[in-house]
């Protein structure tokens, strides 16, 4: 079975028009393009069918409006199976606020009689770092000190001045910026925050390594 035209313009194209619907929450266009039997992994991590999907499109309620537009596109075509890579951008107004996001989606595609038609499809909301807070010297301080996970495996950290710098063993220093007070993250590891425990005199007692939710527990040994 040969594809018609380019199959890279060809889905751009179908790719864009199935975006530009999902604000309008016009499920015929969805339903259209999408095979009875498609896969469709959400952002949220939800797996759902072609019901459920066309189901959720509905129009954007009342001061809410926006736009996704495709940047990056790649096509890998497999005779009539094609994998496609895109980076998708989404505009919003949220109540007068300007909101941005980023999709990273893995779809594919397979050539039936009439026409190409989504089979599977996986959306990754690309993670940013959150904005940063300033600490003074002193609450900085708090933090400095050596932390244990086994007898072998220690986090030290430090202060340079009005920033923090964390070293586990074995690996190269980074820095530590505060997210909230008792909240870190390294920058460029948004998936990931250190999140610091207190006694009750409020003294830091250990930080838990939270990643998605789930947690290990360093405990502090000397300040």
């Amino acid at each position: 079975m040969r594809a018609p035209g380019n199959t890279q313009a060809v889905l751009r194209a179908r790719t864009q028009e199935m975006l530009d619907a999902i604000a309008a929450g016009n499920a015929a266009v969805w339903d259209r393009y999408v095979d009875p039997q498609i896969v469709y992994v959400s952002e949220a991590g939800d797996v759902e069918g072609k019901a459920q999907l066309l189901a959720e499109l509905k129009p954007l309620p009342a001061g809410i409006s926006g736009k996704i537009e495709i940047g990056r596109f790649e096509v890998r075509q497999h005779g009539d199976t094609a994998v496609v890579l895109h980076l998708d951008e989404e505009y919003e107004d949220y109540f007068g606020h300007a909101i941005h996001a980023q999709y990273l989606n893995t779809a594919t595609w397979r050539l039936r009689p009439d026409g190409w038609k989504l089979i599977g499809m996986q959306v990754l909301a690309t993670l940013i770092d959150p904005p940063a807070i300033a600490l003074s010297a002193a609450q900085l301080d708090e933090y400095v000190g050596t932390y244990q996970l086994t007898d072998a495996i220690g986090y030290t950290i430090r202060r340079d001045g009005d920033r923090l710098i964390g070293e586990r063993t074995g690996r190269p220093a980074q820095e530590l910026r505060v997210e909230a007070r008792d909240v870190m993250f390294v920058p460029g590891q948004p998936r990931s925050r250190k999140v610091f425990q207190r006694d009750a005199q409020g003294r830091i007692t250990g930080f838990a390594d939270r990643r998605e939710g789930r947690d290990v527990v360093w405990t502090r040994r000397s300040p």
